[in-house]
């Protein structure tokens, strides 16, 4: 996305500001701007970010508080997806704003709007209709994903209600397909029991995916070979060399993390029920957490008396997260004050019309 000479300028005139000054003028606007702002941050945020925050959270968590806000202007220090789902669900007036335009989302890329449409053709060339399919997306996806989705009876779900939203799928019909990443889908089926020769891996790059059409019809889940670049990073030797080094400590994972980490780990669960258990557990307390860096050093300040290690012996720091800094945010913050909307993501009104049933239908589900 290209950005206009006025932005460039702002912007490395902030960049050639000492950084305390930014940190000093992003207090002053937010001061002045008051309650007409709303600052969303996400999890994986840099801490000189997070901190400007008026609400922190996961995916669902701020789904749930843009949709209950009524301020005028909405600012998500998150990445692209995440600013769509609040547009969708807040009101028309509201205006939602991306710092960085560019910050994006790697998993997200992996799935498109022609590849999954041509997907869905394929699967209804080797289906019946009484063999009907459930799209369910991760909140991890373009806005077209989620209003596909709509449009075809699916739903929308989190790391945090993937469960629930998979029991109501299989209750309305008899497949899901299950976008863009196949590792929540995968830990999250096992969790619940659902056998290994009930799945099959759909490559969007190869006809039926890769499948036969046998293997079609004896699935129930139909897994899109889509990743975090982040959590793939984990493997699960990194667990047993914690083991090794502490053998007291405990392991935990988000579950887009692989199967062969979640299944050596103590615990699997979101970034709010990492947070918890870490919170809930006693003083004293070993962990090694497989998730974003950025969370997990946080987690080692707020909780001093509790010795946290980051699972991977390498640096997974969310890139498109990092890009969100204190100079696009005061960019953000300047533009409100000048009555205008740098950066403003927007989505369609077809579009949102879809994309807002499936999220309706998820946000039942916390």
């Amino acid at each position: 996305m290209s950005i206009n000479t006025d932005t460039k300028t702002l912007l490395e005139e902030l960049y050639a500001t000492p950084e305390e000054k930014v940190i000093e003028q992003i207090h002053a606007l937010k001061t002045e701007l008051a309650d007409q702002v709303l600052i969303l941050g996400h999890h994986y945020q840099r801490e000189e970010v997070i901190g400007f925050a008026d609400i922190t959270g996961d995916s669902l968590k701020l789904s749930q508080k843009a949709s209950e806000t009524k301020a005028p202007y909405i600012i998500f220090c998150g990445v692209h997806f995440m600013a769509e789902t609040a547009d969708i669900l807040t009101d028309d007036d509201q205006v939602v704003i991306l710092p960085d335009p560019a910050a994006g989302c790697s998993m997200a890329d992996m799935a498109d709007i022609e590849q999954v449409s041509r997907c869905w053709q394929e699967l209804s060339e080797v289906l019946t209709p009484e063999e009907a399919v459930t799209p369910v997306t991760y909140i991890n996806s373009t806005a077209a994903l989620k209003a596909f989705c709509g449009e075809h009876g699916g739903i929308v779900c989190t790391s945090s209600n993937a469960q629930k939203v998979m029991q109501w799928s299989w209750g309305n019909r008899e497949k899901i397909l299950f976008f863009p990443d196949q590792h929540l889908g995968e830990n999250t089926a096992l969790a619940m029991g659902i056998p290994e020769n009930e799945m099959i891996i759909w490559d969007p790059f190869e006809y039926l995916g890769g499948n036969t059409p046998e293997a079609i019809k004896n699935a129930t889940l139909i897994l899109w070979k889509g990743f975090c670049s982040v959590h793939q990073l984990f493997k699960p030797e990194h667990a047993e060399t914690m083991r090794n080094n502490h053998p007291d400590i405990k392991v935990l994972a988000h579950p887009e993390c692989s199967r062969e980490v979640c299944e050596r780990s103590d615990f699997v669960g979101s970034t709010e029920a990492i947070i918890q258990y870490v919170e809930q557990a006693p003083s004293g307390s070993k962990f090694a957490i497989a998730t974003e860096l950025n969370l997990v050093n946080r987690l080692r300040i707020q909780f001093p008396d509790k010795p946290i290690w980051f699972l991977s012996p390498m640096v997974c720091m969310c890139s498109t997260m990092f890009r969100t800094d204190p100079q696009h945010l005061c960019a953000s913050l300047m533009s409100i004050r000048d009555k205008g909307a740098l950066n403003q993501i927007s989505v369609s009104a077809n579009q949102s019309r879809w994309a807002k049933l499936s999220l309706e239908r998820m946000l039942n589900f916390v």
